[in-house]
């Protein structure tokens, strides 16, 4: 099974940066970055421990603010524009650490990811038509990710994995325009590396999605297109094919089961 050709009709790229650079004191951990992603592409951001990647997800989302450079969404320049501002544009995240409420269970989790990003605060009243609509979102994006079985347990008492499946179903719960995963393998099993590589290939085209991984019969089979870190800069840029015969990136980081496959 191979992810379709994004759509063409979207004259705008959902992120487009320009320069973006990140500094932590003399620590230069992005530098210079140029990445256009248009909509409904699937793109890899790849690259060894130390890259940069994670900074420069935390940059686009806006947990930090560029040093340098521009950072568009949707054809808006959200530079100095804060996370929210971005979530409300439809951009959606994980984290390499899953960052849930584990004193609730799974449906109230991701409940309350809908009710913040749409009302921006939570609301001790009860709202019968808002709640209800949020609660079947929360059901069916749970069934998105095969997590339904587990709506009324508590999170803390989940495995690995499924902390991973609810994180996702918390972004998709949200709507997104835009989602961005960093190392949603970490830590899977081998059957819930392919259960999460069937939902990937399955996302709706409308959402665009970029992803961090490090699992690269993951990344690389999802991927339509990869960009390659090294030291805080874009090295190579390419199909999966494309990367996969790159001396540089073979030299790098891939090994020698992925040269020329």
């Amino acid at each position: 099974m191979t992810a379709a050709a994004p759509s063409v009709e979207h004259a705008e790229p959902a992120l487009r940066l320009r320069g973006v650079g990140r500094r932590f004191g003399g620590l230069h951990a992005v530098r210079e970055v140029d990445l256009d992603v248009a909509q409904g592409e699937r793109r890899a951001i790849l690259g060894p421990n130390g890259a940069g990647k994670t900074t420069l997800f935390n940059v686009i989302c806006g947990d930090l603010q560029a040093s340098s450079g521009a950072v568009e969404l949707f054809g808006k320049d959200v530079t100095r524009r804060p996370a929210r501002y971005r979530t409300k544009l439809g951009l959606a995240r994980t984290y390499q650490q899953s960052r849930l409420f584990n004193g609730l269970t799974v449906e109230n989790c991701i409940f309350l990811s809908i009710v913040g990003v749409e009302g921006g605060r939570l609301s001790p009243v009860v709202l019968p038509g808002r709640d209800r609509a949020a609660r079947e979102r929360a059901r069916e994006a749970a069934g998105k990710v095969a997590i339904s079985h587990k709506l009324g347990e508590l999170v803390g008492s989940l495995s690995h994995g499924e902390h991973r499946q609810v994180a996702i179903a918390m972004a998709l719960a949200a709507e997104p325009r835009a989602l961005m995963l960093d190392e949603p393998a970490s830590g899977l099993s081998r059957g819930e590396r392919q259960l999460l590589t069937d939902l990937l290939l399955g996302l709706d085209r409308e959402i665009t999605l970029i992803l961090i991984e490090h699992d690269m019969d993951i990344a690389l089979r999802v991927a339509e297109r990869v960009t390659m870190m090294h030291d805080g800069r874009v090295i190579v840029e390419g199909t999966p094919a494309e990367i996969r015969a790159n001396e540089t990136v073979h030299d790098l980081y891939l090994g020698r089961g992925y040269r020329h496959e």
